[in-house]
C-alpha cells in the first residue's frame, strides 16, 4: 500500500488530520488498534475551544456541533459554598467555548471519513514504523497472519500516551517531563438533568468537584479522590452524596441524581514529550503530551497540534515550502507548555493536596480571592480557557 502520510491513531486527532487533509486532495491512511466501536465507547471530556469548533467546520464536520452543541459564555467557580461567574465572553474579546461531547464529535469525524471513502483501517494489530530518519519511510501492521506494509512520505503519532509512535524515537533524543498529581478524579455520566446550564467548579476543604454536562439529559460530574480508591470503593449513593457536600447548598438541594451509566477514576497527571519531530515521524495530541483535565485542554492542545500540521503538510505539497514542517515542533510545544502552565495553575487552584501546608493553603485562598478581585486575572483565565490563538 502506498499514500502521502499514514496516521497512526484513529482518535479524534487522527481522524481530524485525515478528514482536513483528504479535503485538500492529499491522500492518508488512518490505522487504529481498537475497533471503531471501542473507540466510540470510550468517555472523554466535552468542552471545546472557540478554535477547535472552527477547525470542525472547516473539516466539513461541525453542522451537528453547532446543532446540539452548547455555547457556553461562563461558568462558576465556587470556594467552600460561595459561587461567583466567570464570564468568558465580557473578558475574552467576545469568544466562548463549545460543550459537545468527545465521542459524538469522532462519531462526527467518521462519518465524514466514511462520505469521503475515507481510508480508517480498525483492528490493525503490531504496528510499527520504520526508517524515521530516511527519505521512504513506512509503516507495517497485521491483519490476522498477514503483515502488510505502507509506504508513505510522512508518518503521524496520534496514537495516545500508550501508543508506539513516541517509544519509536531513540532514548537519546526523547526528553519526558512529568508531574504526577497525588490524586484522581472520579467520574459519573447519568442520564439526568444537569444542576447548571453552566460549568461548576468548586474548591472545598473536602476536596475538588465539577459539575458538567454533555445535554441536557446527560451530566457528567467529578469529585476528587485518593489515588488508592477503586470505582468499587464508591457506590452511586456515596459518591451522590458526596458531591453534594462539596457544593454549595442551592446547588445540592436542586441537584438530580440517578443511576451512573459510566464511572471511573482517572489519575491527574502532566506530561510533555520533546521533541514532537523525529525525521519523517510528528507526534500529535496525546503521543506527546497530557494535561490533568482542570482547564480543559487536552483534546483542544491536540487540535493545535493538527492545525499546525495540516497547514505545514499544504505548505509542502502545494508549494513546496517545508519551513511548516520544520518548524512544527517548536511552534506546536510554545503553546503545548502554555497549555501545561493554565491546566498546573487550574489544578493547584481549586483541589485540596494531602501535604498542603496552612502557607500553601492561605496562598491558594489568597488567589482565588483575587481572581475575582482583579479584571486583569480574569481576562488571563478566560483568554487561556477559551483558547490561545493558534
Amino acid at each position: 500500500m502506498k499514500t502521502q502520510v499514514c496516521i497512526i491513531g484513529g482518535g479524534p486527532s487522527g481522524l481530524m488530520l485525515s478528514q482536513l487533509l483528504h479535503l485538500k486532495g492529499i491522500d492518508t491512511v488512518v490505522l487504529e488498534r481498537q475497533s471503531r466501536e471501542y473507540v466510540l465507547s470510550r468517555i472523554r471530556a466535552g468542552v471545546l475551544e472557540h478554535g477547535f469548533a472552527k477547525l470542525m467546520r472547516e473539516a466539513e464536520c461541525g453542522e451537528r456541533m453547532d446543532r446540539e452543541g452548547e455555547i457556553h459564555e461562563g461558568f462558576f467557580v465556587a470556594n467552600n459554598g460561595v459561587m461567583k461567574r466567570m464570564d468568558l465572553h465580557k473578558y475574552s474579546g467576545g469568544n466562548s467555548v463549545v460543550v459537545y461531547g468527545q465521542t459524538e464529535l469522532t462519531r462526527d469525524l467518521y462519518d465524514a471519513r466514511d462520505r469521503m471513502q475515507g481510508k480508517v483501517i480498525h483492528n490493525a494489530e503490531d504496528v510499527q514504523p520504520h526508517e524515521l530518519t530516511s527519505k521512504t519511510p513506512y509503516v507495517t501492521y497485521r491483519s490476522g497472519d498477514e503483515i502488510i506494509r505502507i509506504n508513505c512520505d510522512y508518518i503521524i503519532g496520534a496514537d495516545g500516551f500508550h501508543g508506539v509512535s513516541r517509544k519509536s524515537i531513540p532514548k537519546t533524543v526523547l526528553r519526558e517531563y512529568e508531574k504526577l498529581y497525588p490524586f484522581g478524579w472520579l467520574g459519573v455520566l447519568s442520564r439526568t438533568k444537569p444542576v447548571s446550564p453552566e460549568l461548576i467548579y468548586s474548591r472545598h476543604d473536602r476536596g475538588f468537584a465539577l459539575c458538567s454536562l454533555r445535554s441536557q439529559v446527560l451530566s457528567r460530574y467529578y469529585i476528587q479522590v485518593p489515588l488508592t480508591d477503586t470505582v468499587e470503593d464508591w457506590s452511586d449513593e456515596a459518591f451522590w452524596d458526596e458531591l453534594k457536600r462539596r457544593l454549595p447548598e442551592d446547588v445540592a438541594a436542586r441537584m438530580v441524581t440517578g443511576p451512573s451509566i459510566e464511572k471511573s477514576i482517572a489519575p491527574l497527571r502532566s506530561f510533555v514529550a520533546e521533541p514532537m519531530r523525529y525525521g519523517n515521524l510528528f507526534l500529535a495530541g496525546d503521543a506527546a503530551h497530557i494535561v490533568p483535565p482542570t482547564g480543559a485542554r487536552g483534546l483542544n492542545s491536540a487540535a493545535s497540534d493538527i492545525y499546525y500540521l495540516y497547514h505545514a503538510m499544504l505548505a509542502h505539497y502545494q508549494n513546496g515550502d517545508d519551513s511548516g514542517l520544520d518548524g512544527y515542533s517548536a511552534k506546536a510545544l510554545a503553546r503545548v507548555w502554555k497549555a501545561q502552565r493554565f491546566s498546573w495553575w487550574m489544578t493547584t487552584l481549586l483541589h485540596t493536596f494531602p501535604d498542603s501546608i496552612e502557607y500553601d493553603k492561605k496562598l491558594q485562598q489568597t488567589d482565588l480571592e483575587y481572581l475575582f478581585s482583579s479584571e486583569a486575572a480574569q481576562s488571563s483565565l478566560a483568554e487561556n480557557y477559551v483558547g490561545l490563538p493558534f
